[in-house]
């Protein structure tokens, strides 16, 4: 067997030695453009030869700073050191044999961790699958095969998957959803408070919505038909919208009181990055269901759904499973990935990184008034971008903003229903100094716009 030398480290500095794109990365990119399918979209027109830490580096040599985590993904940063080892040292033993065939310790040892971090004390299982649009799709088969009940409540501006369920529980059309219908039945979407755009008065927000919502459910599905409210408690694509403070509680109540399965779709806001484990934690709000994918194995595919016993048991024996299922690389990534957070503290370190970025973003905001909004928790931050004076969206000055800073040498990622909002989901390992180096490019970027 051949020892591999270890890779130095790799310096957690931006550099930018080309313009971006080089020409290394513009040779791949127009390979890619040959082989790959068209309907792929690209945020950062570079292409990544190495990762460590809170830095890509690209194939022509320059170190950008991540300010995405791969969408949320690398909480305990890039090609972590524990979760490589823990991947290599799997790969030796077994890379698959499929659980349900001849099972293996990592699965359960997973599922062991899921049951004592979600929220709640009572009697809880698990299920591993690949991605978060499947753990959301078998939550759904889980809730409706349980409650032997149809409909499936959602949100506005909700975002849970591509596949041709998650679709329908998705929100918005383009590019999600346009042209690839017709999606699921029995889906019915409700209005999600929106507090920077809300029309009420703030201060009845939540108690107006849950108002209108369960009486809509009440009136217009009839709540003995609802299987499920899904929601996320920090909305992801939909722009980090944070519902107002009560009304996660009151709709989680409102389910309870009706034998209806409450999902909390934590596939984004998991595993530290809101500065609690779950972002439902911040209300102390319990879920029948907690559906996880995205941080949870350091940049490996697993996702999870972990509930009630009662709830998951209800399935019959191999209603549930996958030839991929809880992978076991996937899951040694996962077991390291998650001491790792334990370990460093990184639901502190999710909060210190907040409070940083937070108040350098208000400042922003004091500074230019086409910030209209910043909102999120811990690690997981944005702005929303408007025409000074008003809250009409303003797409082109996000577009500048982003473009400026892949200039630069950062990644930022967009998101939002009216494509003008900047989300911040940076490494939870990234430090002070790069964080701060990341925030000045953003406030060059800023001071550029016409």
């Amino acid at each position: 067997m051949t020892i591999q030398t270890p890779l130095p480290a790799l310096a957690q500095e931006r550099r930018v030695v080309t313009s971006i794109p080089g020409p290394k990365s513009q040779e791949l990119l127009a390979r890619r453009a040959a082989a790959t399918s068209a309907g792929l979209g690209l945020t950062f027109p570079v292409v990544i030869e190495r990762t460590q830490g809170a830095i890509l580096q690209d194939v022509d040599g320059n170190s950008l700073i991540d300010f995405g985590s791969g969408i949320g993904v690398t909480n305990v940063g890039n090609s972590n050191d524990r979760v490589v080892q823990a991947v290599i040292d799997q790969a030796q033993m077994i890379t698959h044999t499929c659980f349900t065939v001849a099972p293996y310790r990592g699965y359960i040892e997973v599922c062991e961790e899921l049951n004592k971090l979600t929220p709640g004390t009572h009697a809880k299982k698990s299920l591993l699958v690949n991605s978060g649009a499947e753990a959301v799709e078998n939550a759904v088969k889980i809730a409706r095969y349980f409650t032997k009940r149809p409909a499936v409540v959602v949100f506005e501006h909700a975002y849970h998957g591509r596949t041709n369920l998650t679709m329908s529980l998705t929100a918005k059309n383009m590019p999600y959803k346009d042209g690839f219908g017709p999606f699921a039945g029995e889906v019915f979407r409700m209005p999600m408070p929106y507090p920077y755009r809300a029309i009420s008065n703030p201060a009845t927000l939540a108690q107006d919505s849950l108002e209108e919502i369960t009486h809509r459910i009440e009136k217009e599905i009839g709540t003995h038909n609802v299987a499920a409210i899904l929601i996320e408690p920090i909305q992801g694509e939909g722009g980090f919208i944070v519902p107002p403070k009560g009304f996660l509680p009151g709709l989680s109540e409102f389910a309870t009181k009706h034998g209806i399965v409450f999902i909390a779709d934590e596939v984004q806001s998991g595993f530290c990055r809101t500065g609690d484990w779950f972002a439902v934690n911040d209300e102390n709000v319990i879920p029948d269901m907690v559906v996880t994918a995205k941080g949870i194995a350091g940049g490996l595919p697993l996702a999870g759904v972990t509930g009630r016993a009662d709830i998951m048991d209800a399935v019959h024996i191999s209603g549930l499973g996958g030839t991929y299922g809880g992978n076991p690389v996937a899951c040694a990534a996962a077991l390291a990935a998650i001491g790792f957070m334990k370990e460093e503290k990184l639901v502190d370190r999710a909060k210190h990184i907040g409070q940083i970025l937070g108040d350098s973003l208000r400042a922003l905001q004091a500074k230019y008034p086409v910030i209209g909004e910043v909102r999120g928790r811990g690690a997981m931050l944005a702005i929303e971008l408007v025409k000074a004076g008003t809250k009409e969206p303003n797409t082109q000055a996000m577009q500048d903003v982003v473009k400026y800073c892949q200039s630069k040498g950062v990644l930022i990622l967009t998101a939002g229903t009216y494509v003008n909002v900047i989300r911040f989901l940076p490494p939870l390992v990234m430090t002070d100094e790069l964080l701060k180096d990341a925030i000045g490019v953003l406030e060059e970027a800023f001071a550029s716009l016409k």
